[in-house]
C-alpha cells in the first residue's frame, strides 16, 4: 500500500493484518479520487472509518488543507498516527479515537469531502450516511466503498446519490446535495 501522488507520493503505509482488514486497492482509490479530483485543493476531509488512514493521507498528499481520522479500533488509530509520521502529514490532521456515530453525534466541524469505506456486511453506510449529512458542506461531496450490489439509501439528509462507479466487486458511491449538481 502507498501513496499514489502528491507530496507524499510513494511512500509504503502500513496496515494491519488479519481478516478484518481489507485496504483499498490502488485501482480503486485512484478512481476515487478522479471522481473528486477538483474538490481535493485546499478541502477539509474527513475519513471515516479510517483504518490505515490511506484515503484521508491521499487527500492530504494532493493538497487538502486537513484530515480528520475516525476509527474506534486503538490498533487502526496507531497505524494511522504511524503513517501521518511517515508521510509528513501529522500536522494537518487529527485522529479522533472513537467510534463513528459518537464522533458524528458530537462534532461541530464541518466537511467539504467525506470518504467512507466501512467494515463490508454490517450495515454502517446506511447507519452513517443520516448522520453525516449534516456534517457537510453545503457543496461537499460524500464518497462511499462498498462491495458492489450492497443496497445503499437512496437519499440521506439532503444527500443524493449522484453516480455509482464498478471496479470489479468494489462500488464507488457519490452522494450529493441536489442543488448543488
Amino acid at each position: 500500500m502507498r501513496v499514489i501522488t502528491g507530496t507524499a507520493r510513494g511512500r509504503k503505509l502500513a496496515a494491519l493484518e488479519g481478516l478484518e482488514v481489507r485496504p483499498t486497492t490502488d485501482m480503486v482509490k485512484e478512481a476515487m479520487f478522479s471522481i473528486i479530483q477538483f474538490e481535493v485543493e485546499g478541502a477539509n476531509v474527513l475519513d471515516l472509518f479510517a483504518g490505515s488512514g490511506q484515503l484521508g493521507i491521499e487527500a492530504l498528499s494532493r493538497g487538502a488543507r486537513f484530515c480528520v481520522f475516525v476509527d474506534s479500533s486503538r490498533d487502526s488509530q496507531n497505524i494511522v498516527r504511524q503513517n501521518l509520521q511517515t508521510t509528513g502529514l501529522a500536522k494537518q490532521s487529527r485522529v479522533a479515537a472513537m467510534d463513528y456515530g459518537a464522533f458524528l453525534r458530537s462534532t461541530g466541524e464541518v466537511f467539504d469531502i467525506a470518504l467512507l469505506d466501512p467494515p463490508y456486511g454490517k450495515g454502517l453506510l446506511q447507519e452513517a450516511l443520516p448522520l453525516l449529512a449534516p456534517r457537510m458542506s453545503p457543496g461537499g461531496a460524500i464518497l462511499c466503498e462498498s462491495p458492489r450490489g450492497e443496497a445503499l439509501p437512496e437519499e440521506a439528509g439532503g444527500f443524493r446519490i449522484k453516480k455509482t462507479y464498478s471496479y470489479g466487486k468494489i462500488a464507488l458511491t457519490l452522494y450529493r446535495r441536489p442543488e448543488e449538481e
